[in-house]
């Protein structure tokens, strides 16, 4: 979906006059009280949906623990949080300090962001008030001399990381207990086994949170993350980090599936097989590439105990694969059979699929547990790259 962009600043009396020059009032002799703090919010909306970008500046004592809320004037609608705690009852938003960034001193910000919805009118809050005491008000003299103020437009730093506009961008910042809502729901395909999911504030590649996935060996195991945000375009293109404990093994394995309505609601699944990546289509078992030694040695290895960066694009009937930023040549379908790599996948004519979930996870076909952590999900129409 096509976003327009409105960036706002929003502070009384331009944030407290921009640091206006102010004179002292020939009546009083007194400057202009500065506001006990300023808000500065930034919008990027589109159709039903916007994202901000609230910064925070503490012009008073400093503060251990901050706690900022707002009320929303019209049907707006918060589903997504990072860098605070957001949360909405009714119209009422309060948004609270995490872990990292309680502390802020006199003069010094802290900025989060937070995504939501809106129906009708996006107005924007002007009641914003930190720890009880009201923002951007101050108490201006008789006569003060302003520089004229700047329209100021900027891009949202949206996370995870390299998150463009219009994505759908989850580092599972927002998430406030060990079992995934919001965005995300779980799922158990076929049967519910042992296998888990859950957030994990221990393990983290930005932020303080990412989704540990306890996987286990066996069919009935299977476990997922799902969410059908940023699916169901002509294209989608996905980044996610990803870090496990033990290499991919012979048997066949999936850590990232999608539903494909094109091919009969069955799964075109990322994973790994003789111990590499692989893509396999679960309406006909085809792989990517093929799993002869040639077409093997093709594709990589998902290394261990570290993160790493995968991004993948469906265009059509083209499919892309990047590790770290280098694209894997096994991991290609480009419409042009090559052998070993996609003389199988391109037997079927026309494939072109239509992916209405995103699902994160583990399927064990075989033996081999594994432990798995996802972060900086990305999904967009176009590619986005690691960052």
């Amino acid at each position: 979906m096509r976003r327009s962009t409105s960036g706002v600043l929003i502070t009384t009396a331009v944030a407290a006059a921009m640091a206006a020059v102010i004179v002292a009032s020939p009546v009083s002799g007194q400057a202009a009280d500065a506001p006990e703090c300023a808000v500065g919010y930034q919008i990027d909306q589109w159709s039903n949906g916007f994202v901000a970008q609230v910064k925070v500046t503490n012009n008073a004592a400093p503060v251990s623990g901050w706690t900022l809320t707002w009320t929303f004037a019209g049907d707006q609608r918060v589903t997504s949080g990072w860098s605070a705690d957001v949360t909405q009852s009714g119209e009422v938003v309060t948004a609270k300090n995490q872990a990292h960034n309680g502390g802020i001193a006199t003069g010094a910000s802290v900025q989060f962001g937070f995504q939501a919805t809106f129906q009708g009118a996006n107005e924007t809050p002007t009641d914003f008030a930190l720890n009880g005491v009201r923002c951007n008000d101050t108490n201006p003299p008789t006569t003060t001399t302003t520089t004229p103020p700047t329209t100021t437009t900027t891009t949202p730093q949206l996370p995870p990381p390299g998150c463009p506009s219009g994505a759908f961008c989850d580092g599972f910042e927002n998430q406030t207990g060990t079992t995934p809502a919001g965005d995300w729901s779980l799922n158990y395909p076929n049967c519910q086994g042992t296998g888990t999911a859950t957030v994990d504030s221990a393990t983290a590649r930005s932020g303080t949170r990412s989704i540990r996935v306890n996987g286990k060996a066996g069919y009935c195991n299977h476990v997922f993350l799902t969410t059908t945000r940023g699916t169901g375009g002509s294209a989608l293109y996905t980044r996610f980090y990803v870090r496990h404990t033990t290499a991919l093994p012979e048997a066949h394995v999936t850590f990232l599936a999608m539903k494909d309505t094109a091919d009969g609601g069955k799964d075109l699944r990322m994973g790994g097989q003789n111990r590499a990546l692989q893509w396999n289509r679960e309406s006909d078992d085809a792989t990517l590439p093929e799993q002869s030694p040639a077409g093997v040695a093709q594709s990589t290895p998902l290394a261990v105990n570290q993160w790493t960066c995968v991004e993948f694009g469906i265009t059509g009937s083209e499919l892309r694969t990047w590790v770290n930023g280098t694209e894997v040549p096994g991991l290609r379908a480009d419409g042009v059979s090559t052998p070993d790599v996609d003389a199988q996948w391109l037997r079927r004519a026309g494939w072109r699929p239509a992916l209405t979930n995103f699902r994160l996870g583990w399927e064990s076909y075989g033996s081999g547990d594994d432990t798995l952590w996802f972060d900086d999900v990305v999904l967009a129409s176009s590619r986005i790259g690691c960052s």
